[in-house]
């Protein structure tokens, strides 16, 4: 019951996913007071002017739910910003005439008035919309204060106070509901720019910037990090149009950051064809080295479950070169825009020498990592392997686990 409630607000007023808190706002104000004008010229009492004010009512009820049906369908509510807010002034204005003056309580309305309009602002001048209501209110004021025969009285004393007092009332409840629904949104927007940081950074760094700013470099004595890099994929994706190289490289990484999270790595990026993670941070653990090797297996076997498919279907196929080492780097995040979070370190420059001197479709290990494996994973050496810039580095080809659950589909718990 209380899904489908929700569900109906969001078809009502916009869909926090999709329509910012301005144009979400701008829906309820134009549907609410349509809605009110139109009702308020059914309970209007009967009196010498009364026919003008339902008169008003109603025209300025139907063009505040134009406005809505504009803003909600064809969601072309910025333009309408200045429409919105003279309508309301002439509204209001028009009732101080017909409705008692400043005795009749209908200039309280003129507080929300602007707060709804400094709200929906965006890019229009503040100075311009300060200077608007405030002239209008100024000029009822004199007008009033010089002119006061053209105020349209309260029949009686009864009738000026009931009509005070309810607007006074009516106000305070519209100012509640104007402050219970910004509250709400902002809720909703602040969970939604947290998620957006939070799929950015990892969560405890994005926690720190939130709180400082800044995040403070953090050196990490035992990690562990992945590189992949698809073999042969420039060659093929030299025939693709750019919106189909994108759609493949956005089917591997969403996988592969699916079975990263699966193990607990932190996805550090993607260049190109390559994918980066690592273990051990930015919570330290002691299984970084395992986790890093069961994603690496699990990535391999969707990368050959998919060429399979594909050499069915007689499309190009492509091998994942993959490699991982451990040891010591250096966390953080650097700069003051368009933060990443990233890992620096010599440990990275001998993973990354660990993928491109690896073999399409194994798991390439260093040394280093294979002490931390070698009772989980059975391991076949390479021997010393000439890398670049680094001489030569003995490393290790993962063939698959000790126990026979991995060809089993069943990855053992980490201990």
């Amino acid at each position: 019951m209380k899904q489908k409630l929700v569900q109906l607000v969001y078809f009502i007023f916009g869909d926090p996913k999709k329509n910012s808190l301005e144009h979400r706002l701008f829906n309820t104000i134009s549907l609410v007071n349509g809605v009110l004008n139109i009702l308020g010229s059914i309970f209007e009492e009967e009196a010498e002017y009364s026919h003008r004010v339902i008169f008003l009512n109603v025209v300025s009820g139907l063009i505040l739910l134009v406005m809505y049906y504009f803003s909600r369908v064809k969601s072309i509510y910025y333009s309408l910003f200045w429409p919105l807010n003279l309508t309301i002034l002439f509204y209001l204005s028009s009732l101080w005439f017909l409705h008692g003056g400043s005795n009749g309580g209908n200039h309280y309305y003129f507080i929300p008035a602007l707060v709804i309009a400094t709200i929906l602002l965006k890019n229009h001048n503040i100075i311009l919309i300060y200077a608007i209501y405030g002239l209008v209110t100024a000029f009822l004021y004199t007008f009033e204060y010089f002119y006061p025969n053209f105020i349209v009285p309260q029949k009686d004393r009864h009738s000026e106070y009931m009509d005070l007092g309810g607007n006074y009332l009516f106000v305070q409840i519209l100012v509640g509901l104007l402050i219970f629904i910004l509250t709400r949104n902002l809720n909703i927007e602040r969970k939604k720019s947290d998620n957006l940081l939070r799929n950015i950074l990892p969560e405890s760094i994005a926690d720190e910037l939130k709180m400082n700013d800044t995040v403070q470099p953090q050196r990490y004595d035992s990690v562990t990090v992945l590189f992949t890099d698809m073999a042969g994929f420039t060659q093929i994706a030299e025939k693709m149009t750019p919106e189909e190289l994108v759609g493949e490289l956005h089917y591997f990484f969403a996988e592969f950051d699916k079975i990263a999270k699966k193990y607990g790595l932190e996805k550090i990026k993607t260049i190109g064809d390559s994918y980066m993670a690592a273990g051990g941070l930015p919570t330290p653990n002691h299984t970084h080295a395992l986790d890093a090797v069961y994603c690496g297996l699990e990535f391999q076997e969707f990368m050959r479950k998919h060429k399979q498919e594909r050499l069915k279907a007689g499309l190009p196929t492509w091998e994942l070169r993959l490699g991982i080492h451990s040891g010591s780097v250096v966390a953080g995040v650097i700069g003051t825009e368009k933060f990443a979070y990233d890992i620096w370190g010599d440990t990275v420059n001998i993973a990354s020498r660990m993928e491109s001197s690896g073999l399409p479709g194994e798991v390439n290990i260093s040394k280093d990592t294979f002490h931390l494996v070698r009772e989980n994973f059975i391991c076949e050496s390479r021997g010393l392997i000439k890398a670049k810039n680094k001489g030569e580095i003995e490393m290790f080809l993962v063939k698959g686990l000790r126990s026979s659950d991995w060809e089993e589909g069943k990855v053992p718990a980490l201990s």
